[in-house]
């Protein structure tokens, strides 16, 4: 027969670990499960000199699409409205940061620091009339460069 001691008492494990603050303000607006797109990237192109030499040489960089996934939205985040601001065509553009933290949700790990920042996109919104909060599926930024800071 098995036992449940060897049981963690912090049962069960925290699933979202991804903190998105909108405005840098050290508010959390919204904690999610996973993120991907966190890649900075810089296109090449190629140029041929006249003695058949072939250069790659960098030019511009690439856009970001950020998408965080399967997250819980507090009742006084911003994210809606500025969606909704967007939808507008009032682009607001924002630096935002994302933080990966520990299993207590309190330190952080990893942050990466999103500038000039948009929402293109919001999925699966559910809202929870007794506390107000809300969780949403997926959430898709845009946004024009991007930092990384290890704590």
């Amino acid at each position: 027969m098995a036992t449940t001691e060897y049981i963690n008492a912090d049962y069960p494990v925290p699933t979202n670990r991804f903190v998105l603050d909108i405005d840098g303000d050290g508010r959390t607006d919204g904690v999610f499960a996973s993120v991907s797109g966190l890649e900075a990237g810089i296109e090449t192109f190629e140029y041929k000199d006249g003695a058949g030499n072939v250069v790659q040489p960098p030019g511009q960089r690439q856009g970001l699409s950020i998408t965080l996934r399967r997250g819980t939205v507090p009742k006084n985040s911003p994210l809606f409205a500025w969606l909704y601001s967007v939808s507008e065509n009032e682009v607001d553009k924002k630096d935002c940061t994302i933080t990966l933290t520990d299993e207590s949700g309190i330190t952080g790990l990893v942050t990466w620091t999103i500038t000039d920042a948009f929402p293109v996109k919001l999925s699966g919104q559910n809202l929870d009339g007794t506390n107000g909060e809300g969780t949403v599926d997926e959430v898709v930024l845009s946004a024009d460069r991007l930092a990384v800071m290890f704590h």
